[in-house]
């Protein structure tokens, strides 16, 4: 037998036949699934110093399992003395199971790390049925060790998913488990 994640699995069994009595869906295939998520992760200093970018890409292939790629600037902005094709920031799409992995560490151990934390805010929804939310700092991954942060940085996590309405998204993150704040 191979192996499935949990989260998966609860897809699967519970939440599919829950949003299809919700939102009366004629069939299961009608049920919105979660496609990707997408970390990103811009370094602003990276101008002066080129080791921060290799810091971020280093940081969030740890907190994902998952090789992370630079992002660089697609044009000249002198006041930021940024040039075309510099390194600025990280990013890491996940898909599949390692999807549904960091997903669950980041329901169950990352989130209720983070300081005052009383749920996410419900406003990052984009109208089409995927949703962006900030996190301020990287140290609330259990993967990270504080003592070799050199600088505190926060990154956006976007959940992308097939759902057509906003409504429909909230509602399987929801039923994933997400922390929404009322």
């Amino acid at each position: 037998m191979s192996y499935a994640p949990r989260l998966k699995e609860q897809y699967n069994t519970e939440i599919v036949p829950s949003l299809q009595k919700e939102f009366k869906y004629k069939s299961i295939m009608q049920v919105p699934k979660l496609s990707k998520i997408v970390i990103n992760q811009g370094v602003g200093e990276a101008t002066s110093d080129k080791r921060l970018v290799d810091n971020a890409v280093l940081e969030m292939t740890m907190i994902t399992g998952q090789k992370a790629v630079p992002t660089v600037s697609k044009k000249d902005i002198s006041n930021f003395k940024l040039r075309k094709g510099m390194p600025i920031g990280a990013k890491v799409t996940l898909r599949g199971i390692k999807m549904y992995e960091f997903l669950d560490r980041l329901i169950s151990s990352a989130l209720p790390r983070t300081r005052d934390f009383r749920g996410v805010k419900g406003k990052g929804f984009d109208g089409r049925g995927n949703y962006t939310f900030g996190v301020k700092e990287q140290i609330i991954f259990p993967e990270i060790n504080i003592d070799k942060v050199s600088k505190i940085s926060g990154m956006d996590i976007t959940f992308v998913t097939s759902a057509n309405t906003d409504e429909e998204a909230k509602s399987l993150l929801k039923n994933f488990g997400f922390p929404f704040a009322n």
